[in-house]
């Protein structure tokens, strides 16, 4: 049994979240010309104590989604409910005090940490900016937060520059640990590490979500990782989600055709069922998020597009019980 069944309780629910970023021209004065629709109506719930994998090509609004969510980045419209409370309704120290309930782990461990900062001091930052302890209280949860993902306590004086991209990540993990939140955004936490470092940081992550009971949304575009860790799957595509099931349903019935598309690509570690599998390539490339296409996103590059597809957006729907997918066709 999944996760996502093993506790009915949503934790997080979106409902049709928008961000749009402004597209201007000029110099003294500034004016709109355009909007690039990164998230362009999505809807999902993550349940407490679940992996929920959000997976598509580059550009498609991962991160965006991630972000918007823990208000990073404010929703152009849309809802985003935490254990029942509204995040988008809430400003300044109100929402503060609520980002102790969830963290991230961005994508860039050289890009996410402070290089003029020691590892003790990026660690306790959260622990200071929500006044949690003494200066020797925030000293001691350093030292095990470090040891927890796999670091040697006493290097806490030492710089990032001074640790490989696998040991930066789990500063990253520590720091994100440090408030002891119950939901973390993981923006492809592994996208930027090496091949024999990434399974190394999945485990770690699989193991802190065991012990302290963490819900986690993984970003990545990796589907063969998404499919080690994630209990559901979301597939994205230029904004938004095209297919959402569980792990093992997505991946042995996909029914929307960029999700098939998307599963043909992944290689298949058995030579005899590699050379049998039908490849689906697909033509054209994606549209730009400033200029949609009407209708369905997918309609310019879909095998089964009918007229009905070039004109009418689809509707979000449950096809089977928790398989969800907007498409005409299906």
């Amino acid at each position: 049994m999944s996760k996502a069944n093993g506790s009915s309780k949503v934790l997080v629910r979106v409902e049709n979240l928008k961000k749009h970023f402004p597209i201007t021209r000029g110099i003294l004065f500034r004016r709109q010309v355009g909007t690039v629709r990164a998230v362009d109506g999505i809807n999902m719930t993550i349940h407490e104590g679940e992996t929920l994998g959000l997976v598509g090509e580059s550009g498609c609004g991962k991160s965006t989604t991630g972000r918007s969510i823990l208000q990073l980045h404010r929703p152009t419209s849309g809802k985003v409910y935490y254990e029942d409370r509204d995040l988008t309704e809430m400003e300044g120290d109100e929402l503060r005090r609520a980002r102790r309930n969830f963290q991230m782990i961005f994508q860039d461990p050289y890009a996410s940490l402070n290089p003029r900062m020691t590892v003790e001091q990026i660690i306790a930052e959260p622990l200071e900016v929500h006044s949690i302890g003494n200066r020797k209280e925030r000293h001691e949860r350093v030292k095990d937060l470090m040891g927890l993902v796999g670091l040697n306590p006493s290097l806490n004086n030492r710089y990032p520059h001074e640790f490989s991209g696998g040991q930066r990540q789990r500063i990253g993990v520590a720091r994100a640990l440090a408030l002891q939140p119950k939901f973390i955004v993981c923006d492809e936490p592994i996208s930027a590490l090496d091949v024999s470092i990434q399974a190394q940081v999945v485990n770690l992550l699989e193991e802190l979500q065991e012990k302290f009971g963490l819900t986690y949304l993984f970003i990545a575009h990796d589907l063969s990782m998404v499919r080690h860790i994630a209990d559901r799957t979301a597939v994205m595509y230029l904004g938004k989600i095209v297919e959402l099931a569980e792990r093992q349903e997505l991946y042995n019935n996909p029914l929307h055709p960029y999700t098939q598309a998307l599963l043909s690509a992944v290689p298949i570690p058995d030579p005899l069922k590699e050379r049998k599998r039908q490849r689906i390539i697909l033509k054209g490339d994606v549209p730009s998020p400033a200029h949609p296409p009407t209708g369905c996103n997918f309609n310019p590059r879909c095998p089964l597009a009918i007229d009905i597809c070039r004109q009418e957006d689809p509707e979000w729907r449950e096809i089977t019980p928790g398989h969800w997918v907007a498409c005409h066709v299906v």
